[in-house]
């Protein structure tokens, strides 16, 4: 029975014989191949779990934060606020006279630049809560310059970068200063401040004061020019003042209030607390002028 497959392929031509085996010989080798790769991948899922219990066990190390060296590279930005008065005004061109007297020789200090522009003395000199204005106090037992008997925390022009004291004549060029600021505490025996002024060699010229809760323009000691009747403490307002031609001209909140004539030489501007009291007028060692200046701008031309 078996000799008859066996007559037959005999029988077959020698070209069909070998193409036969050819198919045979492919067959095989592919089965092969197939049987390598199944058995590669079986190898390879068995692998998986030992690497993923390796990796927890060793977990890979965090990458360190990268510091620069670069010195030109940005800095941090500051923290929000001013903590100098020199933050919030510029002091180039003006010095300080405080209500202290650190060196004992009965005359109010002063600060002149460069010192000017980091310094601070609470509670006489420095930037008020919310960081956007300077605050100036003088208590009514404070130290005095020599031709006053009021204390004052103030500031008073110069010139060259803080370095010569201004002096400038009303009669010729313009000359102006404004402030916006606010008087936020008065003396209560003697309920006076100045917020602003025009000073010569020996006086003052004008000056911007309050009296109660009138807030007026003050020449000699008489009223020539009310700002404001009923004045609110902590009310702020802008003040501006002009010396030109021989005349004297104050604005309140954008308004001309005083055209006053006078002529003069040897003017500088000042600005900030000038209390109206003292203990010789009734008032205790803890009653003070305050005020805030948020804005001081001079020009000349």
């Amino acid at each position: 029975m078996l000799e008859k497959p066996f007559r037959f392929m005999r029988r077959l031509p020698a070209y069909m014989l070998w193409r036969g085996a050819l198919i045979v010989a492919v067959l095989l080798i592919a089965g092969v191949v197939l049987l390598f790769k199944i058995d590669s991948n079986m190898t390879a899922d068995q692998s998986k779990p030992a690497q993923h219990a390796s990796a927890l066990a060793h977990p890979a190390p965090t990458p360190s934060p990268s510091v620069s060296n670069n010195p030109s590279a940005p800095s941090p930005a500051p923290a929000s606020g001013s903590h100098l008065p020199s933050q919030v005004l510029n002091l180039t061109n003006w010095k300080l006279t405080v209500p202290t007297d650190s060196n004992h020789d009965n005359i109010a200090d002063e600060i002149t630049q460069p010192e000017l522009a980091t310094y601070v003395s609470d509670p006489f000199f420095m930037v008020n809560s919310a960081a956007n204005g300077v605050a100036f106090r003088a208590y009514a037992n404070g130290a005095t310059t020599s031709n006053s008997g009021y204390p004052r925390s103030e500031l008073r022009e110069m010139t060259s970068d803080g370095t010569k004291e201004a002096s400038w004549s009303s009669a010729t060029g313009t000359h102006t200063m404004t402030i916006r600021e606010a008087i936020t505490h008065l003396p209560s025996v003697k309920p006076g401040v100045v917020a602003g002024q025009i000073h010569n060699a020996s006086d003052d010229v004008i000056m911007i004061e309050l009296n109660n809760k009138t807030l007026y323009v003050e020449n000699n000691g008489k009223n020539i020019g009310t700002l404001d009747a009923n004045y609110a403490l902590g009310t702020t307002f802008t003040v501006t003042i002009v010396a030109s031609d021989g005349h004297l001209r104050v604005s309140y909140n954008g308004s001309q209030k005083v055209d006053f004539s006078k002529s003069g030489s040897g003017y500088y501007f000042k600005a900030g607390c000038y209390t109206q009291s003292n203990l010789s007028k009734g008032d205790s060692a803890s009653a003070y002028g305050e005020v805030i200046i948020y804005d001081l701008r001079v020009s000349h031309s």
